[in-house]
Formats: C-alpha cells, sequence, structure tokens
C-alpha cells in the first residue's frame, strides 16, 4: 500500500454486547491508527469488512457511543455477513 492510500484509509470498529440496545464504536481512525486497527482484527482473528460508505459515517460517531438509529440496518446487514463468515468456519 503506498503512502497515500495508507494516509486515507480509514477504519472504525464496533462492539455489540448482549444487553446493548444498539452497537458501540470502540475504536475509529485514519491513516496509521486506520491501519493499527485493521492490524489488531486480524491479529484476533476477527474478519474485516470493507464499506468505505459506512465507515465515512461511523468516523461522525464519537468513540464509546451508540451508533445512530440511521446506521442500524447497514450496521445489521455487516452483522449477518459476520455471523456467515463464522459459520464458514465450522
Amino acid at each position: 500500500m503506498s503512502p497515500r492510500e495508507t494516509e486515507d484509509r480509514r477504519a472504525a470498529a464496533l462492539s455489540y454486547k448482549q444487553g446493548y440496545y444498539a452497537p458501540v464504536v470502540v475504536a475509529r481512525g485514519k491513516g496509521v491508527v486506520a491501519e493499527a486497527i485493521i492490524a489488531c482484527a486480524l491479529e484476533a482473528g476477527v474478519y474485516v469488512h470493507e464499506s468505505p460508505d459506512l465507515v465515512r459515517l461511523l468516523m461522525q460517531v464519537d468513540s464509546d457511543q451508540f451508533i445512530p438509529p440511521e446506521l442500524y440496518r447497514a450496521v445489521a446487514e455487516v452483522l449477518v455477513w459476520l455471523q456467515w463468515m463464522e459459520s464458514q468456519q465450522s
């Protein structure tokens, strides 16, 4: 990846726990921070879904905040994809 591509890269990480009414943005960043978020996810065995439009919207949500209702559907689709990916590993 070129330095320019790294600089432009953005990432957001979500957490969803039982009892939460919505997922929470637990990390977000661009450039080297985005690369670190992605590297940590991959190292932990977490699938990384690339959706520039969704990441752009998640970058507007403060860390440790629930995602807004406007993003429920998009995030739900990613969670369904994630569940499917995990089931393929079994």
